[in-house]
Formats: C-alpha cells, sequence, structure tokens
C-alpha cells in the first residue's frame, strides 16, 4: 500500500499523521487498520517496532469521529489495556499527537501517580481510556470508570500481560464489558495461554501477521561476547568508548544491577539514566525524556523498559544479563533497529548466562554470532544437553585460549579504567 489515503481515514487524521511525518504504512498498519474500519475483531502478531499502536489507535480515532452524543461522569468509548506504565504513557501521547485535529478526550490511567486525579478527571467522561491492569480496575470496582457506552477494547502486548501475571486481571476486566463491542488483541507471540485468551475475547477474528512469533527484526545486528563476570563493565566501558554507541540502553535482569552500572559509567563522566521498579513514575518519565531528547547517552533498565519504550535514534542495545525469560530478547533488542533503520545488538554471557543464552537461540532459531577478536574474550565449553534444550554448536563450542597479546590487551585496558 502507497500511502494512507488508501486506507480511507478521515481527512483530519491524515493532516495530523502527515504532521508526525507518516507517509506510508508499515505492514502491520497495511493489514490491520482496514479490517478494523470494517469494525472486525483482530488478532495482530507483529514484532515490536513495527507500527501496531497505529494500527489499532487510528481505527479507533476515526470510528469515534462518528459516534454522537455526549459522555456522562465517567463514561468512557475505548479502552486499551497496556501491561506497563511506559508502554501506557507511549500510547496515549501517540493518541493524542494523532486526534489533534479533533474533539476527542484521552486519559492515562496507572499506578504510579495520584489516584484522586485519574478520579476528578474521569468525571468529565473520556473518549479513550490507555491503562495497566491494576490501576483500572481499582477505579472500574470504586465505580469511577463505566463501561455501558464501550465500543472498542484493545489489549495489547498480551503475551506480556501473561508473562507479568496479569492474565486473571484481564480476564476480570473483560467479563465486565458490554457483549456488544469490537475487540483487538495485539501480542508478539503467541503461547497457548493467549491462544486460549483470544478465543474467550474475539468473535470471529481475522488475523493479521507480519512476521514469525518470536522473531528477531532482520535490521538488528546481533552478537555475543563470552566473557567472566567481573569483567562485564570493563567491556561496557570498552563498547562505549565509540563514539558510535551514541544512544545506548542497557538492560539488566534484575534491579540490584543497575546501580553498579550506572555508578561505574557516571564515575566514568557517561550520562546515564535508570529505570526499575524502584524508581517513581515521574523519575522514570523523567530518565526517558532526558534520554529521548538526547540529554543522557545510555538509559539502564530492567525489562520494564523492553517493551513500550520507543525512542527515536536508539543505535545499540547492551544486554548487561540474558534474560531470564527468552521471549524479551526479542522485545529488548526491538527497542534498536525502529522505524526500518539499521541497530546493534550485543550480549555479554558470563558463565552464569549460558544456559539462558542457549534459551534465547532456540526461540529465535538461530546462533547469535560469538565475538573472539575482543581483549576479555574467556572459553567456555559446551552445556550439557538437557531434554529439548541443545547446546548451539556453533556458539557455545570451545575455543581456542586468547593469545598473549590479547591477554595484555585486556590488562593494559584495566589499568587505564
Amino acid at each position: 500500500m502507497s500511502d494512507f489515503k488508501a486506507l480511507k481515514l478521515n481527512q483530519l487524521i491524515l493532516e495530523s499523521i502527515k504532521a508526525k511525518g507518516y507517509s506510508t504504512p508499515t505492514p502491520i498498519q497495511a493489514k490491520a487498520i482496514p479490517l478494523l474500519i470494517q469494525g472486525k475483531d483482530v488478532l495482530g502478531i507483529a514484532q515490536t517496532g513495527t507500527g501496531k499502536t497505529a494500527s489499532f489507535s487510528l481505527p479507533i480515532i476515526n470510528s469515534l469521529i462518528e459516534i454522537e452524543g455526549d459522555l456522562m461522569p465517567n463514561q468512557i468509548h475505548a479502552l486499551i489495556l497496556a501491561p506497563t506504565r511506559e508502554l501506557a504513557t507511549q500510547i496515549h501521547n501517540n493518541i493524542v499527537s494523532y486526534s489533534s485535529n479533533l474533539d476527542l478526550t484521552t486519559a492515562v490511567i496507572m499506578g504510579g501517580v495520584r489516584k484522586e486525579n485519574q478520579i476528578e478527571l474521569m468525571k468529565k467522561g473520556i473518549d479513550i481510556v490507555v491503562a495497566t491492569p491494576g490501576r483500572f480496575m481499582d477505579l472500574m470496582s470504586g465505580g469511577h470508570i463505566l463501561l455501558d457506552r464501550l465500543e472498542v477494547f484493545v489489549l495489547d502486548e498480551a503475551d506480556m500481560m501473561l508473562d507479568m501475571g496479569f492474565l486473571e486481571d484481564v480476564k476480570t476486566v473483560t467479563r465486565n464489558l458490554p457483549k456488544n463491542r469490537q475487540n483487538v488483541m495485539f501480542s508478539a507471540t503467541m503461547p497457548r495461554e493467549i491462544e486460549k485468551l483470544a478465543k474467550s475475547i474475539l468473535k470471529d477474528p481475522v488475523t493479521a501477521a507480519v512476521a514469525k512469533q518470536s522473531t528477531t527484526i532482520d535490521n538488528v545486528d546481533q552478537s555475543v561476547f563470552f566473557t567472566l563476570e567481573d569483567n562485564k563493565l570493563p567491556i561496557l566501558l570498552m563498547l562505549l568508548e565509540d563514539s558510535k554507541t551514541d544512544k545506548v540502553i542497557v538492560f539488566c535482569k534484575a534491579k540490584y544491577s543497575v546501580k553498579s552500572i550506572v555508578d561505574t559509567l557516571t564515575a566514568a563522566s557517561i550520562s546515564t539514566g535508570e529505570i526499575h521498579s524502584n524508581r517513581s513514575q515521574n523519575e522514570r518519565n523523567q530518565a526517558i525524556k532526558e534520554f529521548t531528547d538526547g540529554d543522557i547517552r545510555v538509559l539502564v533498565a530492567t525489562d520494564i523498559a523492553s517493551r513500550g519504550l520507543d525512542v527515536k535514534g536508539v543505535t545499540h542495545v547492551i544486554n548487561f544479563n540474558m534474560p531470564e525469560d527468552p521471549t524479551f530478547y526479542v522485545h529488548r533488542i526491538g527497542r534498536t533497529g525502529r522505524a526500518g533503520k539499521d541497530g546493534i545488538a550485543i550480549s555479554l554471557c558470563a558463565e552464569r548466562d549460558l544456559a539462558l543464552l542457549r534459551n534465547v537461540q532456540k526461540v529465535i532459531k538461530m546462533d547469535i554470532p560469538v565475538v573472539i577478536d575482543q581483549p576479555f574474550h574467556h572459553e567456555y565449553k559446551p552445556l550439557p544437553k538437557k531434554g529439548k534444550h541443545k547446546a548451539s554448536s556453533s556458539s557455545m563450542r570451545q575455543r581456542k585460549k586468547p593469545s598473549q597479546a590479547k591477554v595484555k590487551a585486556r590488562k593494559k585496558f584495566l589499568e587505564n579504567l
């Protein structure tokens, strides 16, 4: 499809997305938008960074233009559930820009901010609500959100809802929705539980899929560094010596790892921000803003930011640890290589990461190339095979010890830290 005009969107919407620089629909947008405009229930399967938000947001805005009658207090026309505050905020901000020429009201309902302000906002009646499950259920159970006028329900990143333990919350919300509604579900992967959920929510759905499940983006160059755990920080500093690594997200498996990384980078005069569950929502928002604006070079985050963080120009994603859930790898590296641009993803793999690396390679169905020509390379023997989890023959095989030149280079680098 050559342009958005062919999608039969309202002219005022076309003007708004043109102002954002949108010209040609992405594959998922070209498939999903016409189906949603026709009023069909849609199951969308697409990689992160492929334009999913516009795929469901633009048809919602388009349909609400035609609805007559004012909302009563606490009523809503459309509900979009997202697993994280960052993703909910991102979706809300996009909807605000898409509907800038229209008289539509939007709100984001999530934890980490004052509930009283959100209750007051809902008294006006809101066209489109983007929410995280916990706070939404809180307001719904208190009678501060009424669903009798709901037209459209969207469940975004359904597989992450499952991973984060929100499945029962989602089921509770859907049981309170009116029967006559349009449903949309987007997910990057389709585990069995999500398939069951889709069948319970969607009515005669049409599938819009643009990529195989759990596949990594083609334009992201992936590699892995085998090393000792104590050498990860020196490797990170070494990678950041390259001026081309100018907008970097470093992912950690747990929040307690973030502080040591932030302290090390700060001591090296590298501007750094952090996102994890111990940070307040205002602190997380501020870190994202500074990273987006280019005021900080490195954002250190837990997997709370592996989805919903859509920042232009991220050059590198560095996995300081391999994720416990192998599907998170796909979402982590999807923070770079967005909008068709090239990106680089580097994983640091110590002994404790080997089994996790094996699981990642099993999920993405490829061996991640190993970088041997680096001063901190360490040899690891192949992992023992366990059931269906096979060690990668190319990336797990035992290698020769590093040369004396590499040993000297490593020592020199450590002395200069």
